[in-house]
C-alpha cells in the first residue's frame, strides 16, 4: 500500500469492505450515526481514499457507486507489518511480550496464539 489511510478513513473503508458496491449516501448512512458526521464530510473521506487509489468510483446514471480497491486482508496486513517494524525493529515477538506484560492477552488469546505456533512447527 502506498499512502497511509486516516482512522476517519478507516471508517468510510470498514463500510465499502462490510458491503460494496456502496453510494455515497449509502456510505453516508451506514458511518454518520456512530461518528456524528455530515454527509459531506463522507463523500470528503471518499475523495480522499480515491485520491490514494485505495478505492474507485463507477457511474451508475448520475451516481457513483464505490468499491474498494484494497482487500481488508491485504490492509491489515500490510499495517501490522508497519507496527512491527516501526515499534518493534520487525520482529513480533517483543509485541506479544509487550501484550502479555499489559496484561492484554486472554486466555483465549494465549490458547490461539498456542494453536498457531504449534501450527508453524509442524
Amino acid at each position: 500500500m502506498g499512502e497511509k489511510i486516516s482512522e476517519a478513513e478507516l471508517v468510510v473503508m470498514e463500510a465499502l469492505w462490510e458491503q460494496s458496491p456502496l453510494t455515497a449516501n449509502d456510505v453516508a448512512d451506514r458511518v454518520i450515526a456512530a461518528r456524528d458526521w455530515s454527509a459531506q464530510t463522507v463523500k470528503t473521506l471518499l475523495s480522499r481514499l480515491m485520491a490514494k487509489d485505495v478505492i474507485a468510483a463507477d457511474q451508475d446514471g448520475r451516481r457513483f457507486l464505490y468499491r474498494p480497491l484494497v482487500a481488508r486482508e491485504d490492509y491489515v496486513a500490510s499495517e501490522s507489518g508497519r507496527l512491527v517494524n516501526r515499534l518493534f525493529g520487525g520482529r513480533v515477538s517483543p509485541l506479544v511480550a509487550q501484550l502479555a506484560s499489559q496484561d492484554q492477552l486472554s486466555d483465549d488469546d494465549i490458547a490461539e496464539l498456542e494453536a498457531i505456533l504449534k501450527g508453524l512447527k509442524s
